[in-house]
């Protein structure tokens, strides 16, 4: 029998350990860069189209229904949200946007120059779309002191 005797020089190679721990260094380097970008555009997104609304007595609806903005511009322009749609197009896009949603509805803004007879038109054109509840959108009146 021969024993091989490991000399005391003799180093066993060992790897090294993996450590258990969290870095979130880089997660929070992530998460700052992200909340900078948020709110910076944030305000972006929440400017729209420059409306004149007219100013009603009234109360402001209330409930959590989703609804889509259909806007009627002073020179007579449509806008689903803040892209500008021509009047030949409107009735096919809003037709594409309730088939989607068949519970959705519309809120109406109309500039106070705006002709009568445009906000009518787009009433029209979102009956003839297949939309059932369609509103009217106001600013508050100003209180008298």
């Amino acid at each position: 029998m021969i024993y091989y005797l490991q000399s005391p020089n003799y180093r066993r190679e060992r790897r090294p350990r993996r450590k258990a721990e969290i870095n979130i260094t880089n997660l929070m380097d992530v998460m700052m860069v992200l909340l900078v970008v948020f709110m910076v555009a944030a305000p972006l997104m929440t400017s729209g189209i420059a409306l004149n609304l007219p100013k009603v007595g009234g109360k402001a609806l209330e409930g959590k229904e989703t609804s889509i903005n259909v806007s009627v511009d002073k020179e007579g322009y449509y806008y689903i949200g803040e892209t500008e749609i021509p009047a030949d197009k409107i009735v096919d896009k809003l037709k594409a946007i309730i088939s989607a949603n068949p519970e959705l509805s519309v809120t109406i803004s109309g500039d106070t120059s705006t002709e009568y007879g445009r906000v009518i038109g787009l009433m029209a054109l979102l009956k003839e779309a297949g939309f059932e509840k369609v509103g009217l959108k106001t600013e508050p009146k100003p209180r008298k002191l």
